[in-house]
């Protein structure tokens, strides 16, 4: 009778054992397929998150590369007074210099590049160049040696001083630029500008916290000067080769003697004087040949004209001549002709020239796409050089013609020999002359369609 009760029983249990069972991999197989396709909305989804970043990266790299073909495809830059545009650099110029013996400007380039032109093809449709290059670095500023046989660059990656040599050829013309000798790291913010002085004894690195140093040629530090400018903006060696300045935060441009002993020793580097007369910060500053004119220019929305032939050691201030107007607001570069004669700033994409006294205003537009990386004037003062995007323009300084002519009028009725007065005559002749030729040119449409 147990026997006969337990077999249902069993069997009772089986069946559920059974059902358990079938329901468990009925379940186990159901939810499998579900993972699966959870799984698979999850890969999807990534999918359209990366196709998403995708297209996100691909349309700014689309607008960058659409900048990129405005800025290089921009209509060519035509004036006037253009001479010629010097091109071969494959990136955006950083800085340029004019060679002391007046035969060459240097440029330097963000794609490491070394042009050196030569001054007597300013005027012509081709131009050769001598072509270094920076190893393992870009040049972002140069000045060149008073002998004209070497230069000096500052490093953007190293931070630091380089200084190369320029090779003669078997006809004496330049030949192959090779670097000599990297100066060691001292700045600990990024040099903003770099100078030597026409004697020969030092080198002048100005960084952008307040940091200005005094170098030996053979890289030692002579002197470490705190300009307390809070930042320095600008900083350069006059061409007289006695000074140093910076300019900065504060509405002033402090300049300082480097002094030597007569057989050469460095001795120190002293206060000698400072511009004082602008409301704000000074941009940017340019001394003349001797260092007896210099130019500022200011946040505060002026430039001003200042005589600096004063006996500072006697406490003299320097005397302002002249204070005009800045065309609009905006971080702007000065360029002070070597014969005082002429100035040029720079802003936006513009140049403004004028003479010394403010007159014959002239501003020239959309010469480059950007404010210019660095203007100047060559030696003989004939013309006004702008670097910027990935070519330098050379244009006539008819400006300064005009100042000459207007000078040396005033000359001639003061001159009391008739040797003097004929002197002055020719030079006048000769400054009318060129005025004649370049307008004629112009008028033709010669000199602008270069």
């Amino acid at each position: 009778m147990d026997q006969e009760n337990s077999v249902p029983t069993l069997a009772v249990t089986a069946a559920v054992g059974a059902v358990v069972l079938l329901v468990m991999l009925f379940v186990s197989m159901s939810r499998k397929p579900r993972e699966t396709e959870e799984e698979k909305e999850a890969k999807e989804s990534t999918a359209d998150s990366a196709a998403k970043v995708d297209k996100q990266s691909s349309n700014k790299k689309s607008k960058s590369a659409g900048k990129f073909q405005r800025k290089t495809q921009q209509v060519a830059f035509t004036h006037k007074w253009l001479a010629s545009s010097l091109k071969g650099h494959g990136a955006r110029i950083l800085d340029m210099d004019f060679s002391p013996n007046g035969k060459y400007v240097i440029t330097v380039a963000e794609d490491r590049s070394i042009m050196l032109w030569s001054t007597k093809e300013f005027e012509l449709k081709e131009h050769k160049y001598i072509r270094g290059n920076v190893e393992l670095d870009h040049a972002t500023h140069v000045k060149f040696s008073p002998d004209s046989k070497a230069f000096v660059v500052s490093l953007g990656n190293a931070n630091t001083v380089r200084i190369f040599r320029i090779g003669k050829k078997d006809d004496g013309s330049p030949g192959n630029i090779t670097g000599a000798l990297d100066f060691p790291q001292k700045h600990k913010a990024e040099i903003i500008n770099i100078g030597i002085a026409s004697s020969g004894r030092f080198i002048m690195t100005c960084s952008s916290d307040t940091t200005l140093i005094v170098w030996s040629i053979k890289g030692d530090v002579l002197s470490e000067i705190n300009t307390n400018n809070m930042n320095n903006s600008f900083g350069a060696v006059s061409p007289c080769g006695r000074f140093v300045a910076s300019s900065g935060f504060t509405p002033d441009v402090k300049v300082w003697e480097v002094c030597f002993s007569k057989t050469g020793d460095f001795q120190e580097v002293k206060r000698a004087f400072e511009l004082k007369g602008h409301s704000a910060g000074v941009y940017c500053f340019d001394f003349n040949n001797d260092s007896t004119r210099m130019a500022s220019v200011s946040k505060d929305g002026t430039w001003k004209y200042w005589d600096t032939n004063i006996r500072y050691d006697m406490n003299q201030d320097p005397y302002l001549l002249y204070t005009g107007k800045i065309q609009s607001p905006g971080p702007c570069i000065v360029s002070l002709s070597l014969d005082g004669r002429t100035v040029a700033i720079a802003q936006h994409s513009s140049l403004y020239v004028c003479n010394s006294s403010g007159k014959d205003e002239n501003v020239i537009e959309n010469v480059h796409s950007e404010i210019s990386a660095q203007i100047g004037f060559d030696n003989s003062g004939k013309y006004l050089l702008s670097a910027g995007d990935k070519h330098v323009h050379v244009l006539h300084n008819i400006t300064g013609y005009k100042a000459a002519v207007e000078e040396l009028l005033v000359l001639e009725k003061k001159a009391s020999g008739q040797a003097m007065k004929e002197r002055i005559r020719s030079q006048i002749k000769d400054a009318t002359d060129a005025l004649q030729r370049i307008e004629g040119e112009t008028s033709n449409g010669h000199a602008s369609g270069h």
